[in-house]
């Protein structure tokens, strides 16, 4: 992936912070809510074409009585990791109701394994979401995470004629992202030390 793009992208990312976050968080604590977002919104992506066997497998373990399933839905889904919610993000796009987005939102998190649980814990990212439903702020940050001008997967979204629209994201491209954000983030928070 070519280093404009992946600038594009991280400026992308970096702005949805002024559209959604500006009245409700300082700014040095957008990446309170970007950077786990980030993360999520990638992870959803990977799990994409493997939803459903997932679902499947997951329904059949249930069945079957077996408790320990993680092995098996790691294979299901051909990663590490995986989400057993009936939810993608694109599912959580469409909930009318602010109360229902929040409370599938975080059935949603839930359903991911245990490996992705710690990483959501450790950015602490469940206790931004009372605010953010609050505000009506979570739908919206969601919608953005899922504009079709941007793809964080890394599976290319192709056009009608099978032409690639948009080049998939390899994990090194997303790293690449993923730490010039917690750069910019980084420097935001020490121009705020300096302003007070």
């Amino acid at each position: 992936m070519e280093n404009g793009q992946i600038t594009w992208i991280t400026n992308f990312i970096w702005g949805i912070a002024d559209d959604v976050l500006r009245d409700l968080y300082v700014r040095g604590k957008y990446r309170d809510v970007i950077l786990p977002m980030t993360v999520i919104r990638r992870l959803d992506a990977v799990l994409e074409p493997t939803k459903q066997a997932v679902l499947d497998m997951k329904a059949s373990l249930d069945k079957a009585g077996i408790v320990h399933q993680d092995a098996a839905l790691r294979q299901a889904a051909g990663q590490a990791f995986y989400n057993t919610s009936p939810f993608t993000l694109r599912d959580l796009k469409a909930r009318a109701s602010r109360q229902q987005l929040e409370a599938d939102f975080r059935a949603y998190l839930d359903g991911f394994s245990p490996n992705v649980q710690e990483i959501i814990d450790n950015f602490e990212f469940r206790n931004q979401i009372p605010r953010l439903a609050k505000a009506d702020a979570l739908g919206t940050l969601i919608e953005k995470f899922l504009d079709p001008s941007i793809n964080l997967s890394p599976y290319p979204v192709l056009n009608s004629d099978g032409s690639v629209r948009l080049p998939g994201l390899d994990n090194h491209a997303m790293g690449t992202i993923f730490e010039e954000l917690v750069r910019r983030f980084n420097e935001e928070n020490n121009k705020e030390v300096g302003e007070h």
